[in-house]
């Protein structure tokens, strides 16, 4: 069934393309089934070269909701972004980014915007995915639909007591005036954690909120970013950084420091275990790229005293096992 628009505050799904046209119909209709019918789907192609625009074309002529715009010049991806996001109508309460190769389930708008509006102080809303064939960022309580963004932004830098939750774009919806009081909204100089880093932004001044359904799809092509994330080793140095940009923002100095030692420490033996991997280009040229930067950042008295945290914890727990004294 679907829902009238009546007071229904209105819904910017956002998708930036660049030739995904083997993608784009599901995505596109995926949001033409939305059982909420206040939104408008705003495309924006990057200079495709495989008709990704004339069929976005041909969907922007069947509904008026659909609005594409298209570029003249190709930029990266984080720009792309960026660069669609600020077609977002100033109309918009919400905005929901949708990445060209993913799709929404039917209900999507309508539940996250529900626990939106009954809760004002949620800046993002994200939910169960099915990430390829598994349903993922899982973890929370049922009975948990809203958490203070601190309490997120903290277990997202510790590694607990939730899981990963921020998911890839297509998983959130944000508020409006949160995504247009930062311009850009991504950071372009983060290659791989500009989505995550923007909700440690946005977190600093909203709640996080949960709906316990799965409301989103998320596609693993062989292509995307994140195939090349996981064949360079990106995921402990991206970690490293999002912990010394928002770790003194969200954190307790010593949770900080010892955090700190143990993604360095897993981060100096994930080298050791991979050096043959040292002789495939693209890792060998991502690993030389991001360690001098993240060595220059880091203030080693913090790594000292994290070490010390650690073994004290570790020597602690240890006198704490049953038959040990």
């Amino acid at each position: 069934m679907i829902v009238t628009t009546g007071e229904q505050p209105l819904v910017s799904v956002i998708t930036p393309v660049y030739n995904t046209s083997a993608y784009l119909a599901e995505c596109v209709e995926s949001v033409m089934s939305q059982t909420y019918a206040n939104w408008e789907h705003v495309i924006v192609d990057n200079c495709s070269t495989d008709g990704s625009l004339d069929m976005a074309r041909a969907y922007e002529a069947s509904d008026q909701r659909v609005r594409v715009v298209a570029a003249d010049v190709f930029v990266g991806v984080a720009e792309s972004a960026n660069r669609a996001l600020r077609e977002m109508s100033p109309d918009a309460k919400y905005c929901k980014v949708l990445h060209a190769d993913d799709w929404l389930f039917p209900e999507c708008l309508e539940r996250m915007v529900e626990l939106a509006d009954r809760n004002p102080s949620v800046g993002i809303v994200s939910a169960y995915r099915l990430e390829e064939t598994m349903v993922t960022l899982d973890g929370i309580p049922y009975s948990i639909s809203v958490l203070p963004g601190r309490d997120v932004a903290r277990a997202m830098l510790l590694g607990r007591p939730y899981p990963y939750v921020f998911g890839s774009p297509s998983s959130l919806l944000i508020r409006g005036d949160l995504v247009r009081k930062r311009d850009p909204f991504y950071n372009v100089d983060n290659l791989f954690q500009h989505d995550q880093e923007a909700c440690y932004e946005v977190l600093r001044e909203s709640d996080f909120g949960f709906v316990h359904q799965v409301l989103t799809f998320t596609r693993r092509p062989e292509t995307a970013g994140t195939a090349y994330w996981s064949r360079v080793g990106a995921q402990l140095p991206g970690q490293i950084d999002l912990l010394l940009k928002f770790g003194p923002l969200y954190l307790e100095n010593a949770d900080y420091q010892r955090r700190l030692a143990v993604l360095l420490a897993h981060y100096g033996l994930r080298l050791l275990k991979h050096l043959p991997r040292l002789e495939h280009a693209d890792y060998r040229a991502y690993q030389q790229r991001v360690a001098r930067p993240l060595v220059d950042r880091i203030d080693w008295t913090d790594v000292g005293a994290g070490i010390r945290l650690q073994l004290l914890r570790m020597r602690e727990r240890r006198s704490l096992r049953p038959g040990q004294g």
